[in-house]
């Protein structure tokens, strides 16, 4: 841990005065946290330590599931201005040949000086072909009339198609800012995480990193043994999440060597054959929702009001997840979090 400074002591003002305003710590204390300085209330008790780490550190996971939406959006949306810019490329290929057959019908006509075909027929030395050449003129000018169409359908639809592009480089550039804005939070609020837990004693923060949001699941669970899965892809995804176990948890991470908390049950179902969306508030939308009592292997199960995290659940009040930055993945009880609900997949 890099050693700090005690900052200079000067008046507070504009927007820095109302950031650490804003801050206000959980607990009776109450203390203030400043963004970028590790210096709190002194009086900060270490469990009060914890506590706030703990909600810096779900206000980040929060923030994290904001930033896999707007990765998904943006990824669709660069996919959607790639596909558009490839279809503008074809139809611009076939203008240049449209335009390159007119090309070809004026070249005609200047290398025929001017002269009208109409004209051309009454002066022809061989009168036993003029009505043949008469219709193949016709025929000339309906096949010029049709390029000339070809080319204005292919301007009006390049244009259009450009039109799209336009719009979806908008709607990307806007999917790019939110992803800019959650990065950035993630990493102010894991700093300002960080910069408490310098606080504790060794012994305390390795006992708190151990715990990650609750630990094991304890000796009652195990003694239980395990819980056979309703089915196969069920069975498939709690084998993989087993062997998870230990895999650090990254924000944003999908595996194999890292996850986060839906990247970690989004990998699991995807080996089971099965393609769930990738963050919390849509994987609970993407099956049957469940009541807690009729939990069975395999089932996703949500937690906190604005379903910011989820587990695999696999039996006996237990659930394998990611818990958060500085932890594995790990079982743990169900009840160790506000549960928000339970979705079955398949």
């Amino acid at each position: 841990m890099a050693a700090h400074r005690k900052p200079k002591q000067r008046p507070l003002s504009g927007s820095a005065a109302r950031t650490a305003a804003g801050l206000a710590l959980t607990g009776a204390a109450a203390a203030v946290v400043l963004p970028g300085s590790a210096h709190a209330d002194p009086d900060l008790t270490p469990a009060q330590v914890k506590a706030e780490v703990d909600r810096l550190y779900h206000d980040a996971e929060v923030a994290t599931e904001k930033y896999n939406g707007a990765k998904e959006k943006a990824t669709a949306a660069t996919e959607e201005l790639n596909a558009l810019r490839d279809e503008a490329a074809r139809r611009t290929e076939r203008l240049n040949s449209a335009r390159d057959e007119l090309g070809s019908y004026a070249a005609a006509q200047y290398r025929a000086g001017g002269i009208s075909p109409s004209v051309q027929l009454a002066l022809s030395s061989d009168p036993d072909q003029y009505l043949e050449r008469a219709a193949f003129v016709d025929r000339v000018g309906d096949r010029r009339a049709a390029a000339l169409d070809r080319v204005r359908k292919q301007v009006a639809r390049i244009a259009e198609v450009r039109s799209r592009a336009d719009e979806k480089l908008t709607v990307l550039a806007a999917r790019q800012a939110e992803l800019k804005k959650q990065r950035a939070t993630i990493r102010a609020k894991l700093a300002d995480a960080q910069r408490l837990l310098a606080r504790l004693s060794p012994p305390e923060r390795a006992a708190y990193e151990e715990s990650g949001h609750g630990g094991s699941g304890g000796t009652d669970a195990a003694a239980r043994g395990p819980v056979r899965a309703p089915n196969a892809r069920a069975a498939a995804a709690v084998a993989f999440a087993h062997g998870a176990i230990g895999k650090p948890y990254v924000w944003g991470s999908t595996g194999p060597s890292s996850f986060d908390c839906s990247g970690l049950t989004q990998a699991a179902w995807r080996s089971a054959g099965v393609s769930l969306p990738r963050t919390t508030y849509t994987q609970i939308n993407a099956g049957q929702r469940i009541p807690r009592s009729q939990l069975a292997p395999g089932d996703l199960v949500f937690f906190y009001s604005g379903i910011s995290h989820v587990g695999l659940y696999i039996g006996n009040g237990q659930m394998i997840h990611a818990p958060r930055t500085g932890s594995t993945v790990r079982i743990a009880p169900i009840d160790q979090m506000p549960f928000a609900g339970a979705t079955r997949v398949a």
